[in-house]
């Protein structure tokens, strides 16, 4: 009986040896064989998600960034001497110690785009209009003198050049056709980035608004402009703001800090419409300069609720006529004193400034078509631009 046992338990631990070792050697005969199928599937999804990475906007980027450049310049400046500012533009003491005043060198930087093969580069006039030297450098890390070809203060647009060939450059597109909602790119050199590692650094939003009447700084003025929520920071002046295709649609300019020290961007950024930069372009390219010679012969005021009241106006919306100079093109015109001027072509004329910025879009012999106020009832006015007689 004990024989009896024992050998059972000999067959049974024999099979189930013998049983182990087919299982086992099957699930490693599956594992050997499906090995490389599993790797290759790997494979397979890690280039899906690259290529789900690349993008239109990594396309873009790709596309746009050899062609901008970051800009470097020197200007000289007229500096107060601060111990004798507070007098400083007080006669009786000018008289006895002169002008105190002294010239400073200043270090400037900002951001550029090639826009020809042999390259012409656009930027803010606010950023190399008043330098005394201007250095370019492209992404290959290469510095260039630039020359100033002309620029234009009332725009903001400056036209620089570098002596090469064969530069990589950027399509100017159509502001016109701009979609609200759009997904655009800034690039630039905020804050001198672009020196660390000579490429331009990338921001991305979309356009948040359209014909933008801003008011002037420094006697630059800043109309129909186009607003975007991509960040623009100090330094991304005269850099291109571009749509999804790579095209430039605007140059950027201006930031909205909301105040209290914040000196970054909140998400309000302002650029110029590439098709006023491509008319002021053409000009500077032929004269160096644009010429605003003419004159309109007006004067006047903005509309506070007291002259709205007066007048029986509905609103304080635009400037009302105070003077009209005989023989100008205003009297020409037919305008009269205590018209209210509403638009100018296509602008609408809140104040003053608004309407002076307006017709600095103009040029001497160009008629514009004013929309005035007259009794409480609209007319529409055309005024030829001519040269003080």
């Amino acid at each position: 009986m004990n024989k009896k046992i024992i050998f059972i338990t000999i067959f049974i631990t024999v099979a189930a040896i013998i049983i182990f070792s087919v299982t086992n050697s099957d699930e490693n005969k599956i594992y050997t064989e499906s090995t490389p199928a599993t790797i290759q599937s790997n494979l397979l999804n890690n280039d899906r998600i690259t290529n789900q990475r690349r993008n239109i906007v990594t396309e873009t980027v790709a596309k746009v960034s050899p062609a901008v450049v970051s800009i470097n310049v020197t200007e000289i400046r007229q500096v107060n001497n601060p111990f004798f500012s507070p007098f400083f533009d007080d006669p009786f003491f000018r008289q006895f110690f002169g002008d105190q005043s002294y010239k400073q060198r200043v270090q400037g930087l900002g951001s550029g785009f090639i826009i020809s093969d042999d390259g012409y580069i656009i930027t803010n006039d606010h950023v190399a209009g008043n330098a005394t030297e201007v250095i370019v450098t492209v992404t290959s890390g290469k510095h260039y003198n630039a020359k100033i070809i002309g620029t234009d203060p009332v725009s903001d647009i400056c036209l620089i050049k570098i002596d090469e060939s064969s530069l990589p450059f950027i399509t100017l597109g159509n502001s016109d056709d701009i979609i609200i909602g759009e997904w655009v790119i800034a690039l630039g050199n905020p804050f001198g980035l672009f020196d660390i590692n000579d490429k331009p650094t990338v921001t991305v939003g979309v356009i948040s608004g359209t014909g933008l009447n801003l008011e002037p700084v420094n006697n630059r003025f800043y109309l129909n402009m186009i607003q975007t929520d991509a960040a623009i920071n100090g330094g991304n002046s005269g850099g291109p703001l571009v749509n999804s295709i790579g095209e430039v649609i605007g140059m950027n300019t201006l930031i909205f800090t909301g105040g209290g020290g914040s000196q970054g961007s909140i998400g309000l950024g302002f650029a110029i419409p590439v098709n006023k930069i491509k008319r002021i372009v053409d000009e500077l390219k032929k004269y160096g300069k644009i010429e605003r010679d003419f004159y309109t012969g007006l004067s006047v005021q903005n509309i506070d609720q007291t002259i709205a009241n007066y007048f029986k106006l509905e609103n304080t919306k635009g400037v009302i006529i105070t003077r009209v100079e005989k023989n100008s093109p205003a009297d020409d015109a037919g305008l009269k004193q205590s018209d209210v001027i509403l638009r100018v072509n296509n602008y609408r004329i809140n104040n003053e400034q608004i309407l002076l910025g307006t017709l600095h879009e103009f040029r001497t012999g160009q008629s514009v078509e004013l929309t005035i106020l007259r009794d409480n009832n609209e007319k529409k006015i055309k005024m030829k631009l001519e040269k003080r007689k």
